[in-house]
């Protein structure tokens, strides 16, 4: 996972992920993520009809780059991208490169926010494609973007279509409202325990440094099935946060926890109302 800061010249955001990613191959990396939105600093904590000028139709300059490098190091890279559907529709996604530079699909952000400095619902329309799954050259993988890795019906959906790894590409950090609080606990508790309700991998992985009036707090990190954390970032370093996956602990895990087998679908019904009584 490639954790770092942004600053305000795309070019260069691009061509220092492209040096991290260039770093993790020569470590012997597989499968590559960058954070959400990875060119540009996060531009929602204001509302600014200009900062639709950040959104391109795909493939754009940062997927085309991310493509060359796929290719020529066989990676698998997630590359989360400011979407330009159309005029008016702009989707926060993930583009996701195989490791012959080919396109494997993409994701698009399903759950958008809207807080102090979180202003995502005047930028964002809400994903369109469900929660699709990418068999990639290496594994099985699922993608959620920020906001979609506090919900658990997420991870789920991804397991339960035979995700072995959930990326979760992020900017999280300080909460306006609550200026004193770090939420850096609370995100790798629910998100870890995503990974141990469905027995899989999670690689959530977060922004640094200080944009505007938010500090992001990185954090990145990787854990296994049994809630085991096998790599973490630290809180203001750009850094590559890397673990080897024994994918073959998934069946250790699920041949222990029947999660799966036990399931009730049947009376979930009320999942599906906005208020239960």
């Amino acid at each position: 996972m490639i954790q770092m800061s942004c600053g305000v010249d795309i070019r260069q955001n691009i061509d220092k992920a492209v040096a991290l990613v260039r770093q993790a191959a020569e470590n012997g990396a597989r499968i590559v993520c960058l954070q959400e939105l990875f060119a540009s600093r996060y531009f929602p904590q204001t509302i600014d009809v200009k900062n639709y000028g950040l959104a391109h139709p795909l493939p754009d300059e940062s997927v085309a780059v991310m493509q060359k490098i796929a290719a020529a190091e066989k990676l698998t890279i997630i590359v989360p991208v400011y979407e330009c559907a159309q005029p008016g529709i702009y989707f926060n996604t993930a583009v996701i490169v195989d490791a012959d530079g080919s396109i494997a699909g993409k994701f698009r952000k399903v759950h958008i926010p809207e807080g102090p400095q979180y202003l995502e619902k005047y930028y964002f329309t809400p994903g369109n494609m469900g929660y699709p799954v990418f068999k990639t050259a290496y594994a099985t993988i699922g993608v959620g973007i920020c906001w979609d890795e506090w919900f658990p019906e997420v991870a789920r959906i991804l397991g339960m279509k035979g995700a072995e790894i959930i990326f979760y590409p992020s900017a999280i950090g300080s909460e306006p409202d609550r200026p004193e609080y770090s939420s850096q606990a609370a995100w790798e508790t629910v998100i870890k325990s995503h990974g141990i309700a469905n027995g899989l991998f999670i690689a959530a992985l977060n922004r640094v440094g200080r944009e505007d009036d938010m500090t992001f707090y990185g954090g990145s990190f990787i854990s296994n099935p049994f809630g085991d954390v096998l790599a973490r970032g630290d809180n203001q370093s750009d850094q590559v946060v890397a673990a080897d996956l024994d994918l073959h602990q998934i069946r250790e895990f699920r041949d222990l926890f029947h999660f799966y087998r036990d399931r009730r679908p049947e009376t979930y019904s009320e999942l599906l109302k906005i208020l239960v009584d």
